[in-house]
């Protein structure tokens, strides 16, 4: 478990984005065991605490599940799954247009440009942030 972690974010939601990515990706599939809070917090070098404050909320979220005495699994809740994924896209959108906004772009040749780079041979298979 190789995260980042950066000093803008409370560390425990990066924690959470961590898991999110990892669903969205394929890397965590529905009803996957994850780690221990004792064992995450470990693993990540952060507090416990830390640890124990990031599961809370996604179990709040829907996004794992805690059965009495067993290991946290990933939720197989389709409709969870799918809006973690409509979540990390529409934030990587937001952010994206805000930074290109400023140097007013056409968006005919902005959406041409996103269309090449997203398609380009250069790209893919690159291991991105």
């Amino acid at each position: 478990m190789n995260v980042n972690f950066n000093n803008r974010d409370p560390v425990y939601l990066q924690i959470i984005r961590y898991f999110k990515e990892k669903i969205v990706n394929g890397e965590l599939t529905p009803g996957d065991e994850i780690p221990s809070r004792r064992e995450l917090a470990g693993r990540m070098k952060v507090n416990p605490n830390t640890a124990q404050r990031a599961y809370k909320e996604m179990e709040e979220q829907g996004l794992i599940y805690t059965e009495r005495n067993h290991p946290s699994k990933i939720t197989t809740d389709t409709k969870i799954l799918s809006k973690v994924r409509e979540e990390l896209i529409l934030e990587a959108v937001d952010t994206f247009v805000t930074s290109v906004r400023s140097i007013n772009v056409p968006v005919d040749e902005l959406l041409d440009l996103v269309r090449a780079k997203y398609t380009s041979n250069d790209d893919r298979g690159r291991d991105h942030d």
